[in-house]
């Protein structure tokens, strides 16, 4: 097996992770249609598939496809889309505009997207398909810096992206991408992102768990409440922002984001007015205050999630 290929386990399964190195289109039908299986968005589409295929780094491009492919029945491995499970995608990029290519310390991999098929979302491969995307960019690429954005109110990215691999947040992007829609995504809450840096040769972060009890007396920037709404699918218990405090200049501050944005969403997607703009309030609320702390000096140094009976999301400020 070359360093192109790795097969993991997981949880009592085995998967491959295959950087796609065919030079037939139709191969590459496959990332477009997973694309849209996860986000539901097809007005968001790659790029056709004969030029996806010239952009591959081991053909005339810069990009990089890398599929996670579930191990077939009765064993051994299928690249194929029946099997795909996740993938992520990305390519080489600038930082300096005016000095271009012509430097290689000015070269940076945007990794534009990385996804996993809801079945395959219990098997952690979120985290390790981004381990063997970095692995691959150091080998091959030669650099040691990602750029990606994901939205600052999911949990499920803060962890992997802020916790685990202790990615640096550069920025605060105000509905970065318009209106999108989609499985993940409401038009009418708007798309804002957080800009993130990932320094491949940083060491991730060992294990996980509720923060240090230091933690846990830590100002709290956002005032929540739980209330039980009529959702799409059932009466469902969401977190709601009751008040916000900007006024402290504590050294280190907490801000909550909800348990499963992506799930408010869904269930917020009703007639309702009040219940339908418990997203949008999380999405303004959460932008005063983010745009507010950087402002004044504020970065983000972990994501933590608090244990008991209701677990709750939270980024950890520090200024100084």
């Amino acid at each position: 097996m070359s360093d192109l290929e790795q097969i993991v386990l997981s949880k009592g399964r085995k998967f491959l992770l295959r950087v796609e190195s065919s030079h037939e289109a139709a191969d590459y039908e496959k990332y477009e249609d997973i694309r849209n299986a996860i986000w539901g968005f097809p007005d968001d589409h790659l790029s056709g598939t004969r030029n996806m295929m010239c952009e591959n780094f081991l053909a005339e491009g810069s990009s990089l496809f890398i599929g996670t492919f579930a191990e077939a029945e009765g064993g051994g491995f299928r690249a194929d889309g029946a099997h795909l499970a996740g993938f992520c995608y990305g390519f080489v990029g600038v930082v300096d505009k005016e000095i271009g290519f012509r430097d290689a310390a000015n070269l940076r991999f945007y990794s534009q997207f990385a996804g996993v098929r809801r079945e395959y979302q219990a098997f952690g491969l979120g985290v390790l398909i981004k381990e063997f995307q970095r692995d691959v960019i150091l080998r091959r690429f030669g650099i040691g810096t990602v750029i990606c954005t994901y939205d600052p109110l999911t949990g499920v990215n803060a962890h992997r992206n802020v916790h685990h691999f202790g990615m640096d947040v550069l920025e605060y992007r105000v509905a970065t991408y318009g209106e999108y829609g989609g499985f993940l995504n409401r038009s009418d809450v708007a798309s804002d992102r957080f800009l993130m840096s990932w320094d491949l040769r940083r060491p991730a972060r060992q294990g996980s768990g509720p923060p240090p009890p230091s933690h846990r007396d830590l100002r709290r920037v956002l005032s929540v409440e739980v209330r039980r709404v009529e959702g799409k699918t059932a009466r469902v218990d969401l977190e709601v922002v009751r008040d916000v405090d900007l006024q402290t200049e504590a050294p280190a501050l907490l801000v909550r984001i909800p348990r499963d944005f992506y799930r408010m969403l869904q269930e917020t997607d009703v007639d309702d007015p009040d219940v339908r703009r418990i997203p949008l309030d999380w999405r303004l609320h959460t932008r005063r205050v983010f745009v507010s702390l950087f402002e004044r000096g504020y970065k983000v140094v972990d994501f933590l999630t608090s244990e008991g009976a209701r677990p709750a999301n939270f980024y950890f400020l520090s200024r100084g």
